[in-house]
């Protein structure tokens, strides 16, 4: 069941960046993610409330809520990074970067939830570090510091934070319901979000925002929520190091539509890099 569930998560996500990509436009993209923070927090309030969970709120833990709140911010840190990055690169190339958190992830799982650390996992993490750097190219990698490369140096960070999320997350809803565990989140992530906004005085800017780009920004709001509510409940009855390489898929999708809705080059390397991906994650799945 966890593995149907990170499937849908990995779909969700790929959608999110999709048709974030297609909402922002101009928008400023923390403008971007705190607008898209409002739909998953409804969203997630609506399920709590649906699966009768009000009442858990007030029997969690100290030590639990103290790592969910943590993740909410890493989670928030992660976003801004990525959303940011996604401003200023191509979708193709700024989602499997991000997703590389996946090393990451499964680097943590061995070590601080001592996970086993079986031979596919090892491979399959190996082979996208290798299919990341594949991806980013030598020329990429030689102008990562100049303006128009930035967007790399936002991804990294964003993938950081995302491997941060789900080993805090982990490690506080194991005896929380993963829907409370979520709620719980997005509230922090929705502060965190609304708050760099206000500081930055781009709440401003809301009202330039065409009704096209609010409907995708909507969109992708309601498939972010899809995609952590299925997440979540996975990584809440499976280990950390398989749940998150298979929600990582969705970069192989993300990438493909990317292409065909986006109308992004296929270049040599997005193309090895995405392949070389691929195989990690089959092998992490394995």
């Amino acid at each position: 069941m966890s593995v149907i569930l990170a499937l849908l998560a990995a779909l969700f996500a790929s959608l999110t960046s999709i048709l974030a990509k297609m909402g922002m436009g101009n928008v400023n993209s923390n403008l971007a993610t705190a607008i898209r923070t409002v739909i998953v927090l409804i969203m997630a309030y609506i399920v709590v409330l649906i699966t009768g969970q009000l009442h858990a709120l007030s029997q969690i833990s100290n030590k639990a809520l103290t790592f969910i709140l943590l993740s909410g911010v890493s989670t928030g840190l992660s976003w801004l990074f990525f959303f940011k990055a996604l401003a200023l690169g191509d979708v193709s190339k700024v989602v499997p970067i991000d997703k590389s958190s996946v090393v990451l992830t499964i680097l943590l799982s061995i070590l601080v939830l001592g996970e086993e650390a079986v031979p596919n996992i090892i491979a399959g993490g190996a082979l996208i570090a290798i299919g990341t750097f594949a991806l980013i190219g030598k020329n990429e990698e030689k102008k990562r510091f100049t303006g128009s490369h930035t967007y790399i140096i936002h991804a990294i960070f964003g993938a950081i934070f995302a491997a941060l999320t789900t080993i805090l997350a982990k490690i506080g809803i194991e005896d929380v319901d993963s829907n409370v565990a979520t709620f719980l989140r997005t509230i922090v992530i929705f502060i965190f979000a609304w708050a760099i906004v206000f500081f930055q005085g781009k709440h401003k800017d809301m009202k330039q925002i065409s009704k096209k780009s609010y409907l995708f920004l909507i969109l992708s709001g309601i498939a972010t929520g899809l995609s952590w509510l299925c997440y979540f409940a996975a990584l809440s009855i499976g280990k950390a190091s398989v749940v998150a390489p298979i929600d990582k898929f969705s970069v192989v999708i993300t990438m493909i539509l990317g292409f065909v809705i986006l109308k992004e080059k296929a270049t040599k390397n997005t193309i090895i890099g995405g392949i070389i991906i691929t195989i990690g994650t089959v092998f992490l799945i394995l």
